[in-house]
């Protein structure tokens, strides 16, 4: 599968591998990077790789990383789309906050704005807390009415919905067109199976978040010896499984390198066969080794 091959993400085409900006904060995704200079580096990289889609949130830093997005990207291409998200804010030491109250929502669209210097999002994800990486029931409607009021104001462009349940999502679409879901998801963690094939028939995007497990990384001795016989690199396979398992799915691997930015887009044109797959599908079966 060409890393090329396209999605539709709002009202535009996509190429379904693109780069997410987390990682370009300081240690626990809080406070400057340790080499501005390298930040700034691979979002270049990213675009002139054929990256058209970024990832990012206000939360970052907070700030710093959607500061960095625009030095080193402004004036943005034409086709590049960037994604963000609210629905939460960082504390004093970093902590994670849940705020989602329509000032605060309003306020967060805001600081998005004047961060990445634009006056328009493309596209701005309601990230709901649930039990923190995982979804969790509960009442939906009064965020999106939010954002819906603010597409309709023109300040954002398209609206997603982030840690959600498949009754979440159909609970937002009632509200406003959801146009892309971002939930975790990976070999190990499977949980969205039946969701992503939901959103599939209905031409939805489903951005998994933590596509190579995140702040614990895939470790499985199927998915070293696929890599193995492939000669690739175990987080390419990962990456490649993500592609190949539902055309709907767009992957946004985050990175402060260079090198690393290269392997992630490389594992676009990995194939895998019919033993690999079925090699790599029972990984979720099996609870993954830790170190």
């Amino acid at each position: 599968m060409d890393a090329n091959t396209e999605y539709r993400l709002g009202d535009r085409m996509v190429r379904r591998i693109g780069f997410g900006a987390m990682q370009l904060a300081g240690p626990g995704v809080f406070g400057p990077p340790a080499d501005r200079a390298a930040s700034l580096a691979v979002l270049r990289a990213a675009l002139a790789a054929g990256v058209d889609h970024i990832d990012t949130a206000d939360l970052y830093g907070p700030r710093i990383v959607n500061e960095l997005i625009r030095e080193a990207l402004a004036p943005y291409p034409a086709g590049l789309t960037i994604v963000s998200k609210v629905g939460a804010r960082r504390g004093p030491a970093g902590e994670w906050i849940e705020d989602k109250a329509p000032e605060a929502l309003r306020r967060q669209v805001a600081d998005t704005c004047a961060a990445l210097g634009v006056d328009r999002l493309d596209i701005v994800n309601m990230r709901f807390w649930g039990d923190g990486h995982g979804a969790a029931e509960g009442p939906v409607e009064a965020e999106i009415a939010v954002l819906a009021a603010l597409q309709a104001e023109g300040v954002i462009g398209h609206i997603g919905v982030s840690n959600v349940t498949a009754a979440q999502v159909a609970a937002a679409r009632r509200v406003a067109p959801i146009i892309c879901v971002q939930n975790q998801y990976n070999l190990a963690h499977r949980g969205d199976d039946a969701l992503i094939d939901a959103l599939a028939a209905e031409g939805i995007a489903y951005v998994p978040f933590f596509p190579l497990g995140g702040f614990t990384p895939l470790q499985s001795a199927a998915l070293e010896t696929v890599a193995a016989r492939l000669g690739a690199t175990p987080m390419q396979v990962a990456l490649a499984w993500l592609l190949q398992r539902s055309p709907n799915i767009l992957l946004i691997p985050g990175t402060r390198s260079t090198a690393h930015l290269a392997e992630n887009m490389a594992a676009g044109a990995i194939i895998l066969d019919e033993a690999a797959r079925a090699a790599l599908d029972g990984i979720a079966a099996t609870p993954p080794a830790h170190s």
